[in-house]
């Protein structure tokens, strides 16, 4: 099997634009429209350069719903740490999102959602907003027309309980024994997502505790509910309607029956090995997990525990929680996370792809900062299905070294391996043993575990949001696949040979491929079809040609196209309201990878860019263009629309300029 080092090549090639040679036969762009694409592409590139900081990296805000900034609120008030300034401009942020329909959705132009408006409403509430001013009265009557609080979902229940609002029956029993279960039980921490896991964790104390909030100003929403919640008798329900989540429920009652009579040496034993686990993952101002709603459940523990709030434990955990506040002279809203290694090797591919120099020299100079962040030494989370796996991986924020991820190092890889420099040498092979290591059973990747793929575990009652593991995903397998080849793998070794099988098996009936990460199937399919021309498939089989001939058929009368967060329940598959620069750029992409350079949809898609409203480097998006979690959280990346049309064009300007009119890397 091949390896980066075989590979390696003394020449440095820097885009597909080097396969021109003089027999070269293409047919050259009208000399407007190729003034035009030229002149974007510099205009893009250069305001590019300019976001890059000063040690080389990029990063980009990351907006998720209303829940997050209204969590800060919530927060700042549990612990009584209230900035009455910060907080006036996160109300802005908030009274902004509010939605037509009263309340606030998931996503832009979004339905309801009862979750993210009750905690919206209660932020408010807290920020001084009067219950009787107009934007408060439509949110209450929105959310008594979809039951009443006591609808919301299971983490916002407990957010509620938290403060006093309903009582703990409210919620599954969650007792912190849980840390004392073995690894061959049902149910054990090494079997969900890392995200469950370090949300859990913490949470597992402030239930087990049932502590309250501080509440400083006793601000109740009491009016949120139709039944007062003391009387309310249907909170837990069996979300899957199966019979395991029938059994599930039982095990709970029993549990409510058990909690009481734990004793307490073993319940202290729980709650020291949580804040062990907690401690040890703490990831210094990065954060535990690197993600808000761990974070702040660990800000909440240590407040809770009497923990001195100047020591340098607590006034880390906090700080990591403050570093993802934007704040502008109007508004503030709180970052879910921080996304700095995927802006930086996706940002550098685009610059890379332009082939100019000045571009090419600026993305060199992010892949020494990446190289750096590589983790090498610390054996995370992943290590509890592979034990013998020497770490190799990238995080997506600045350091998250118990949790790196497989696309995140995969498209990390792909972009340090253009350089062609020896130096990157044990970097690579690093990163293909790690990646090849953590290829699940199905031939699939998950992203930051191997084979974690025990689906009962979604029907608990815990698990209402659907989003409790973290299974082998075709967008992500994709980007293995990609990387691999790009490094001189064997198309017919038996990672890659196993990916290929597992893509071909996800493939969806209409040609299509689910997209887990972004949004939706014109992302999983773009990443399917850069992989699968990457190994060497036939991009004239029947399978292919069905999958162009489904994004050609989603292609909007504008040229571009678009696909709405609802897409990811079935019914809405192809809700569509508006066509976006970010999934016109995926959806060329893809087309490209299928050998499409030189057809209509392609250009039109093109030409849909190219007059889209910009401002400099960023095309305008306000439509949210990726998930955290499918149906439940949703993202909005503020770089997507900055370097993947970039990226479109590019590669639209060096194809249209090859011989092959194939893409010659890995994405």
């Amino acid at each position: 099997m091949n390896t980066f080092t075989d590979n390696l090549s003394v020449s440095s090639r820097t885009s597909d634009s080097e396969k021109k040679s003089p027999e070269s036969k293409f047919k050259p762009f009208p000399k407007e429209f190729e003034n035009r694409l030229n002149t974007i592409i510099e205009q893009a590139a250069t305001g590019l350069r300019d976001m890059q900081a000063d040690d080389g990296h990029w990063v980009f805000e990351l907006e998720a719903d209303a829940t997050i900034p209204a969590e800060y609120i919530l927060l700042s008030h549990f612990i009584n740490e209230i900035d009455p300034d910060l907080e006036k401009k996160i109300a802005v942020y908030l009274r902004r999102r509010q939605a037509d329909h009263g309340g606030w959705p998931l996503y832009h132009d979004g339905n309801f959602d009862i979750s993210a408006s009750v905690k919206a409403y209660f932020a408010l509430k807290l920020a001084g907003d009067d219950i009787e001013s107009p934007h408060m009265v439509r949110a209450r009557l929105a959310i008594h027309n979809a039951g009443g609080a006591a609808k919301c979902n299971v983490f916002t229940r407990i957010t509620l309980a938290l403060f006093g609002q309903v009582p703990w029956r409210a919620v599954p029993v969650m007792p912190v024994e849980i840390m004392h279960l073995p690894k061959w039980f049902f149910f054990h921490f090494s079997k969900i997502s890392y995200w469950s896991r370090t949300v859990i964790v913490p949470l597992l104390i402030l239930m087990t505790n049932k502590h309250q909030a501080e509440n400083p100003l006793g601000i109740d929403i009491q009016e949120l509910f139709l039944i007062p919640p003391e009387q309310e008798r249907n909170y837990l329900s069996n979300s899957t309607g199966t019979v395991a989540g029938t059994l599930f429920l039982w095990v709970d009652k029993i549990l409510r029956l058990i909690d009481p009579l734990m004793p307490r040496k073993i319940r202290a034993k729980g709650i020291e090995k949580a804040l062990n686990f907690m401690n040890e993952r703490l990831n210094g101002e990065d954060g535990l997990g690197g993600i808000f709603p761990a974070m702040a459940n660990t800000v909440m523990v240590f407040h809770t525990l009497g923990i001195d709030k100047n020591s340098e434990q607590y006034l880390i955990a906090k700080k990591a929680i403050d570093k993802l506040l934007v704040i502008k002279d109007e508004i503030a809203y709180c970052q879910p996370c921080l996304s700095p290694i995927w802006d930086t090797a996706l940002s550098a591919q685009a610059l890379l792809e332009t082939g100019d120099d000045i571009n090419i020299k600026a993305a060199h100079g992010s892949l020494s900062w990446l190289q750096e962040r590589q983790e090498l030494e610390v054996i995370g989370d992943w290590g509890d299905t592979r034990p013998d796996l020497r770490p190799g991986g990238w995080a997506f924020q600045y350091w998250n070294s118990h949790y790196p991820d497989v696309d995140d190092t995969s498209v990390a890889a792909m972009s340090i391996e253009r350089a062609k420099d020896p130096k990157y040498k044990e970097c690579l092979d690093r990163a293909a043993e790690w990646i090849i290591g953590m290829q699940s059973e199905n031939g699939g990747w998950g992203s930051f575990d191997a084979d974690n793929t025990h689906y009962w575990l979604n029907h608990i009652p815990f698990a209402d949001h659907g989003a409790l593991l973290d299974p082998p995903t075709v967008d992500v397998s994709a980007r293995c696949i990609g990387m691999l080849i790009q490094l001189g793998f064997n198309p017919k070794s038996d990672p890659i040979r196993r990916g290929i099988e597992y893509l071909r098996l996800e493939q969806e009936d209409d040609g299509s491929w689910f997209g887990r990460w972004g949004t939706n199937y014109v992302y999983g399919t773009w990443s399917a079809l850069c992989a699968l021309q990457a190994a060497g498939e036939d991009m004239n089989a029947p399978y292919i040609r069905k999958a162009v001939e489904w994004l050609t058929s989603r292609q909007r009368p504008d040229g571009g196209w678009g696909e709405d967060g609802a897409s990811y329940w079935h019914d809405h598959k192809d809700t569509c309201k508006a066509s976006t620069p970010s999934q016109t750029s995926w959806a060329l992409l893809g087309l490209m990878a299928a050998g499409e350079v030189d057809g209509k949809a392609v250009k039109s898609g093109v030409e849909y860019l190219l007059q889209a409203p910009r401002d400099g480097a960023k095309w305008e998006e306000e439509y949210y263009n990726a998930v955290g979690f499918p149906r439940v959280f949703y993202l909005r990346y503020h770089g997507y629309s900055v370097f993947f049309p970039l990226w479109a064009l590019s590669r639209y300007r060096n194809l249209s300029d090859s011989n092959t009119k194939l893409p010659s890397y890995g994405i």
